[in-house]
C-alpha cells in the first residue's frame, strides 16, 4: 500500500484544486504493485503493443499472442524473439510494432538493456529507450513508472493521465499543476488512472478554462 508520507504529500499538494483533493481523499491510499516482468524489454514488448490500444483490444491482442505462444511451446517472448511477421500481425498486431519487437529483442542482445538502466536518471534512461525503434517518450515513461518505479515521472503524453488532471482542476497547463506534487509525480499519474478507470469521483469536475491539444502515445503505430 502507498506510504502514508506520499499520500499525504500528495494531499497536501492538491489543496489549491478541491475537486482532485476530494478525488484524492475518496481514493484512498492505494496499492503500488511490483513490476510484472523481470526484464525491461518484456515491459518495453508490451508497452509497444499497448501503443494506441485501449484496455480491451490490447487484453484481446495479448490473449491471441499467448494462444499462440502456447500452440508454439514457447512464451510471447520466444515469438518476438523469432519474429514471425505474418504469425504476429494473425495476432493484431501491426507491421511497424512487429518491427519495434524486433528492434527491442536486437537493442537487448546489443547489450544496451542491462541492469545500469536501474540507475539513470529518468531523462538519460529515455534517451536510451528512444533510440530503439518504436520507442517514444510515452513508452519510457510508462517503462520508468511501472518497471522502474521511478516516483517523479509526469507523463505529459499520456491522454488519460492529462485528460484527467485537467478535468478535475480546470486548469490546461498539467506540467505545472503536476510540478506541485514533485517528487511522487509518478504516483499522481497512478491516481489519475485509477480515479478515471474506477470512476471514483462524486463531486462536480472543475470547468476547463482554456482549451488545448492533448498528446497522444502515437510511437509504433
Amino acid at each position: 500500500m502507498l506510504d502514508p508520507t506520499i499520500y499525504a504529500h500528495l494531499l497536501d499538494a492538491a489543496g489549491a484544486h478541491p475537486t482532485l483533493r476530494a478525488a484524492l481523499v475518496q481514493a484512498g491510499p492505494i496499492a503500488i504493485a511490483p513490476p510484472a516482468h523481470p526484464h525491461v524489454a518484456d515491459r518495453l514488448c508490451v508497452e509497444v503493443v499497448n501503443q494506441q490500444l485501449s484496455t480491451r483490444a490490447a487484453a484481446a491482442i495479448w490473449a491471441r499472442i499467448e494462444a499462440a505462444a502456447a500452440a508454439a511451446a514457447t512464451s510471447p517472448r520466444g515469438l518476438f524473439e523469432t519474429g514471425d511477421a505474418a504469425l504476429l500481425r494473425a495476432c493484431g498486431i501491426s507491421g511497424n510494432k512487429v518491427r519495434a519487437l524486433r528492434a527491442i529483442v536486437a537493442a537487448e542482445a546489443a547489450g544496451l538493456l542491462g541492469p545500469n538502466l536501474a540507475g539513470l536518471p529518468h531523462p538519460e534512461r529515455a534517451a536510451v529507450l528512444c533510440g530503439i525503434r518504436g520507442v517514444g517518450p510515452w513508452t519510457a515513461d510508462m517503462v520508468g513508472i511501472f518497471h522502474f518505479h521511478d516516483p517523479d515521472i509526469w507523463p505529459e503524453g499520456d491522454v488519460a493521465a492529462v485528460g484527467c488532471l485537467r478535468r478535475l482542476t480546470g486548469l490546461d497547463d498539467t506540467r505545472a499543476v503536476a510540478s506541485a506534487f514533485a517528487p511522487y509525480r509518478s504516483i499522481l499519474a497512478r491516481y489519475l488512472w485509477h480515479i478515471k478507470d474506477a470512476g471514483v469521483v462524486t463531486v462536480e469536475p472543475a470547468p476547463v478554462s482554456r482549451r488545448g491539444r492533448r498528446a497522444g502515445a502515437a510511437e509504433a503505430g
